[in-house]
C-alpha cells in the first residue's frame, strides 16, 4: 500500500514538473511584445529618416540605414528565440501545413539556437562597430579599442560554441556507431550459439 502511495506521489510530482514548462510561455509572449516595440522604433526611425533623405550626405544615409538593419537583426533574433525556444521548451507549434511556415521552424534545436544567437550577436556587434568607424572622430582610440575587443570576444565565443557543438555531435555519432556494432556482435553471437 505504501509503495502505491509513493508511486502516486511520484506521478503527481512528475506531472507538476512537466506542466511547469508553461510558466515559460509568458516570457515568449513578452518577447513578442518586444518585437512589436522594435517595430514601433523602426517606424519612428524610418519616418524621421525619409523626409531628410535629400538633405543627408552619403555617410548619414548609410548610418541611418545601419540603424534600420540593426533593429531588423534584433527583431529577427527575438523571433528565432521565440519560435525555437517555445518549441524546444514549451510545446510544438501546430501549423505544419501552413504555406508560410518558415522552413527552419521546428528544426532548430537548442544547439542550433545557440549558434544562431551568436551569429546574430556578432552581426549586431559588427554593425555597431561599422557605425563607430564611420563616426571615428566622435570616439577615442580607447573606446574604439573596446568596441573591437568586444566584437572579437563575441566572434571567439561563437566559434568556441560551434566547435563544442561539433565535438559533441561527433561524440554522439561515435556512441551511436559503437552501440550499433555492439548490437550486431550480440546478435551474431546469439545466432551462432
Amino acid at each position: 500500500m505504501k509503495e502505491k502511495q509513493l508511486k502516486n506521489l511520484e506521478y503527481t510530482l512528475e506531472d507538476l514538473l512537466f506542466k511547469s514548462r508553461w510558466l515559460l510561455a509568458p516570457f515568449y509572449g513578452g518577447l513578442v511584445v518586444g518585437i512589436f516595440l522594435l517595430l514601433l522604433k523602426f517606424g519612428q526611425e524610418f519616418i524621421t529618416f525619409l523626409p531628410n533623405i535629400f538633405a543627408y550626405d552619403m555617410k548619414n544615409i548609410i548610418l541611418e540605414i545601419l540603424v534600420l538593419v540593426d533593429l531588423t537583426l534584433v527583431a529577427n533574433l527575438l523571433l528565432i528565440i521565440v519560435f525555437s525556444g517555445y518549441e524546444t521548451f514549451v510545446s510544438k507549434i501546430n501549423n505544419l501545413n501552413h504555406e508560410d511556415r518558415p522552413s527552419w521552424m521546428g528544426k532548430v534545436d537548442f544547439s542550433e539556437l545557440k549558434i544562431k544567437l551568436f551569429g546574430s550577436i556578432v552581426a549586431i556587434s559588427g554593425i555597431e562597430l561599422l557605425k563607430a568607424f564611420m563616426m571615428v572622430k566622435d570616439y577615442t582610440s580607447e573606446e574604439l579599442g573596446w568596441l573591437v575587443a568586444i566584437h572579437l570576444t563575441f566572434i571567439v565565443s561563437g566559434l568556441l560554441f560551434a566547435f563544442m557543438d561539433k565535438v559533441s555531435a561527433q561524440a554522439k555519432k561515435i556512441e551511436a556507431e559503437i552501440g550499433e556494432s555492439d548490437k550486431k556482435i550480440i546478435s551474431k553471437n546469439q545466432s551462432g550459439h
